[in-house]
């Protein structure tokens, strides 16, 4: 119970990394506030956390409006006491090429996965400050640090702003004692990937050196220990969990 007495907002909960997120620091002693579109979705999350001894809140908004930050934050004051942890794991992916896509869409990309992060992170972090220290990790992508022609231009540009948004954050919160690194997943098993082609998907298999794509618990794993005092002198990172596809 590496979490106990903690609390955690995760965003993006519903379904896949997100949930498994939520269940990992669930399991390991944070009382967790599940953020995002599917109120059914996050009910079931929740009562699976609350069914496994757990303390759980169900928030469901678009990260797009600061007020859905805003508002998580005063609920987890509220419920839990305060905030601890906050992992930004809410994204979306609107695939098209540079020419093709609609400006609209690489709006949306941005509104969700960089200014979203951004909301989150500014409603929580006078908290943090004030509880004397935190943790934050943001869910980035290994597109954000290598182009591929299969990946989409909005969706890499925003992972690698939020990349350098976690640097600046680490170095601008580090006198508080705020932690803040991401994780870039590769390849990982969701309701997208189970959608590939028996073709795409040993091709895709085939450029990881670990021959294997990741799971969602791996994924979570990676938050586990980065919101935990075991990461207390890791800041600043955007850290690779690929099986290899992805190394510096």
């Amino acid at each position: 119970m590496i979490l106990a007495g903690k609390v955690a907002i995760v965003t993006g909960a519903t379904r896949g990394i997100g949930k498994a997120i939520a269940l990992t620091l669930a399991h390991n002693g944070a009382a967790v506030l599940a953020h995002g579109t599917n109120a059914d979705l996050l009910d079931g999350v929740t009562a699976e956390i609350r069914e496994n001894g757990g303390r759980a809140l169900a928030f469901a908004g678009d990260v797009v409006d600061p007020e859905t930050a805003a508002h998580a934050v005063r609920l987890a004051n509220e419920t839990f006491g305060g905030v601890d942890i906050l992992v930004n794991n809410a994204g979306i992916n609107l695939r098209a090429s540079t020419l093709e896509m609609r400006l609209e869409d690489w709006q949306r990309v941005m509104d969700v996965n960089l200014n979203g992060t951004l909301h989150f992170c500014r409603a929580v972090l006078p908290d943090m400050i004030a509880r004397g220290g935190g943790r934050i990790v943001n869910v980035s992508s290994t597109t954000a640090k290598t182009a591929h022609r299969n990946a989409a231009p909005a969706y890499g540009a925003s992972k690698a702003a939020v990349n350098y948004l976690t640097m600046h954050l680490a170095t601008e919160m580090a006198a508080h004692n705020i932690i803040v690194n991401a994780i870039c997943p590769g390849p990982v098993e969701t309701d997208m990937s189970a959608q590939w082609s028996d073709d795409y998907r040993k091709a895709v298999v085939g450029r990881v050196p670990l021959k294997r794509l990741g799971t969602p618990q791996n994924i979570a794993d990676a938050v586990l220990f980065l919101a935990s005092e075991m990461s207390g002198f890791i800041t600043g990172e955007t850290i690779n969990i690929n099986g290899g596809t992805y190394m510096n």
